[in-house]
């Protein structure tokens, strides 16, 4: 049996696919109730409910090919099969000429205002584009849905994913080597980035300034963890817990999502969403930088950034293990379900194995080990995924994250700030180069998931795929050509 085989009928459930998967391999279905596509309202109403079900997809994170795939199975569900959709950045066009003599134009517009990674609503969108698909959910009625899935709160409270968001933190620094002590401080960090984010989200700051307050608040809390512990006779290392506190920013952004984009044949939104994620990250360095300064103004000097020590399967093991409880608790933050939870921590899982018990340890570099191993989270995630009737993109997104660079960040910005130009400009550039590999990693890794989980196709039979291609089979009989029907003599 082939690794391929075996890959499939470990994966292999009856009816478990993911829903891009199906809407893919299969032809637009036949609509039981089609609507009236000379009626412009009717036609716009289905488009309406296509661009909002868009909304919440592209919102979560999702790329835009596979959104515009999946807005065009949601028309195509409700006999819209023609029709055109658009999307940059953060619209959503939906087009079409309906009417049989005399065309009509009809078109809607929507824009998506804010993109929060709510993996709640990621999931119930998925369970309605079923529906709509299996011909269960009318127009109206998903409307409906719409209406009160945009209005329902998150599966559970800020306080629990301030949770999430504090797990995660704590166990950055442990991926990073940190002990207990760089632990709790980097938990309690992360809560008071998180919450003060929220705090000033709610009274309208811009995203710029949260990033700089966050960038300053993972520094300067760290430097005077460092100033109080060294009097004590405590070991800790600030850049460690300023690391933890950056991948916890960086988590929230879209860099990863814009290369993928770009990867998957979207420049324009890509362009945008990258120009966007440097933008956040500069405010992330700026708040990092105003951190060393108030450090220093306060009579704190940070010490040399210290090398990473050489790792043992002892230290391996326990980051493989904060890896999979980062991504754990990165699902739980953004208001996954638990069985979401419980996958991408087993994902995240699967490529910190890989990475730290096969690659490191045979010496190759960081950017192609960080590439292969994004490359088994995407396959693993994708696999348990579509078993489980996850959406994919969860545990992409949730799998990756404990693996985005925040150290080499923050090396960049402290050699930068110490007059080591070259230093912090070559960490900054393998910081890039990180998340190209861990795009590149995951898109590759779905592709294989998405191959080996794909439905069977459509088998013609036998005698109407030889009449299409030859209607007309000749055979030679002496001098003369008797043509036979396919299935003449059966009866």
């Amino acid at each position: 049996m082939s690794l391929r085989e075996t890959l499939r009928g470990l994966s292999q459930r009856a009816g478990r696919i993911a829903t891009i998967d199906a809407i893919k391999a299969a032809p637009p279905p036949s609509p039981l109730a089609p609507v009236d596509l000379t009626d412009p309202g009717q036609v716009a109403a289905v488009m309406d409910v296509a661009a909002r079900v868009g909304d919440i997809l592209l919102s979560s994170g999702t790329s835009n090919r596979d959104t515009v795939v999946q807005i065009h199975a949601v028309t195509s569900a409700y006999g819209l099969v023609y029709c055109h959709v658009d999307i940059t950045l953060n619209t959503i066009t939906v087009f079409a000429n309906i009417g049989h003599e005399k065309k009509t134009p009809v078109s809607v517009f929507r824009v998506v205002s804010k993109m929060t990674t709510d993996f709640s609503k990621l999931t119930a969108v998925d369970r309605l584009i079923r529906s709509i698909q299996a011909g269960a959910t009318p127009p109206d009625v998903a409307a409906k849905i719409l209406d009160d899935l945009y209005a329902a709160p998150a599966s559970y409270g800020f306080k629990t994913s301030l949770v999430g968001w504090g797990g995660m933190g704590a166990s950055v620094a442990v991926l990073l080597g940190g002990g207990w002590l760089q632990a709790v401080l980097a938990l309690v960090v992360a809560v008071l980035i998180m919450a003060g984010s929220a705090w000033l989200a709610k009274h309208s700051l811009p995203l710029f300034f949260q990033n700089v307050y966050g960038g300053f608040v993972a520094t300067l809390p760290a430097a005077i963890a460092y100033f109080v512990a060294t009097g004590h006779g405590l070991h800790v290392v600030p850049s460690q817990i300023v690391a933890s506190g950056i991948v916890v920013m960086l988590a929230g952004l879209t860099m990863v999502q814009s290369l993928q984009d770009g990867i998957t044949g979207a420049p324009v939104t890509a362009s945008a969403r990258f120009f966007e994620t440097l933008l956040l990250t500069g405010a992330i360095v700026a708040g990092v930088g105003i951190g060393i300064q108030a450090a220093e103004l306060m009579g704190i000097s940070l010490p040399p950034l210290e090398s990473a020590a050489a790792p043992n399967y002892a230290s391996s093991l326990a980051k493989a293990l904060a890896g999979a409880v980062a991504s754990a608790s990165f699902a739980l933050a953004c208001y996954a379900e638990l069985g979401s939870v419980i996958v991408s921590g087993l994902t995240a899982l699967a490529g910190s194995v890989l990475y730290y018990f096969v690659l490191i340890p045979l010496g190759i570099g960081e950017v192609i080990s960080t590439a292969l191993a994004a490359t088994v989270i995407g396959l693993a995630g994708g696999l348990l995924a579509r078993r489980f009737l996850i959406p994919p993109l969860i545990t992409a997104i949730a799998g990756i994250t404990p693996m985005l660079p925040g150290l080499s960040i923050y090396r960049g910005m402290y050699a930068a700030l110490n007059e080591q130009m070259l230093v912090g400009f070559t960490n900054l550039a393998l910081a890039l180069s990180l998340c190209s590999a861990l795009a590149a990693g995951v898109v590759l890794g779905e592709w294989v998931a998405r191959r080996l989980r794909r439905p069977p196709r459509l088998n013609l039979y036998g005698a109407f795929r030889r009449a299409r291609r030859n209607p007309f089979p000749a055979t030679d009989t002496g001098s003369f050509k008797v043509v036979k029907a396919p299935n003449e003599g059966r009866g």
